[in-house]
């Protein structure tokens, strides 16, 4: 039986690893192929297996589904329902920024590696009249740890998206305060396709029937998606990455 590569973008809430493994298992059994699932830990790693495998499908957050989609060969085929991509600009409950107006330039931000989280943050910015330039900024490999350096006062705010953010513990919430957080609604992450992926539409089927059985269901819970994927066509696809480009520029 013919082996294939899903590749998973690495900026999913933790608790959500078991449940990808749980899908994994789950859409093998019923495509009836093998899949091999990649994890990166970083951005960096995730480049790597990308330009160093064949990889199939990969599960991909707006802004590097730009790239692999005009420059890779992969289309989209799925997004989850219900569940777009929103980041949240936040800072320490002990600092004296108490509003996005209190963040000056030569401020330092912490954030993981996420190119569509600080597009967004940048454009929320721009209504204190910061852009990248007026800023510093510290990446980190995941956004626990820019949560770190914002409580222990290393970094004046984070950027976090949304989920992650909302799936931190009460101690650490409890450490930090929202200054905003976007209310975009059109850019999620997307699951591609390689366009040579013969089994392409037999995956699709598979993924987009998960939330009409129990298992499924159960499957999708564990990933934090519980209305499961629904169909992204061309058409919508193309509409989120010009918009995407219309935030860049």
């Amino acid at each position: 039986m013919t082996s294939y590569n899903m590749l998973i973008a690495p900026d999913f809430s933790p608790e959500h690893f078991a449940g990808w493994h749980l899908f994994n298992t789950l859409i093998q059994k019923r495509a009836g192929i093998n899949i091999r699932l990649n994890m990166p830990a970083s951005h960096s790693e995730q480049e790597a297996l990308i330009d160093g495998n064949d990889i199939q499908a990969i599960y991909a957050n707006p802004f590097d589904a730009a790239v692999l989609i005009r420059e890779k060969g992969y289309r989209a085929i799925a997004r989850p329902k219900g569940k777009p991509d929103e980041m949240v600009i936040a800072t320490s409950n002990a600092s004296h920024i108490d509003a996005l107006e209190d963040l000056t330039a030569g401020a330092t931000i912490a954030m993981a590696d996420n190119r569509d989280v600080k597009l967004i943050g940048l454009r929320l910015l721009e209504a204190v009249d910061l852009v990248e330039e007026d800023l510093n900024w510290s990446i980190t490999e995941t956004y626990q740890a820019a949560a770190r350096q914002v409580i222990k006062g290393e970094a004046q705010a984070a950027f976090f998206l949304s989920e992650i953010f909302h799936s931190f513990s009460r101690l650490t919430k409890s450490q930090l305060q929202v200054l905003i957080e976007s209310d975009i609604a059109d850019i999620s992450h997307v699951l591609l396709v390689k366009n040579d992926f013969i089994d392409a539409d037999k995956l699709e089927s598979v993924i987009l029937a998960l939330c009409e059985d129990e298992d499924g269901k159960e499957a999708l819970t564990e990933l934090g998606m519980p209305e499961g994927f629904e169909v992204m066509s061309e058409e919508d696809a193309e509409f989120m990455l010009d918009l995407m480009e219309t935030l860049l520029s």
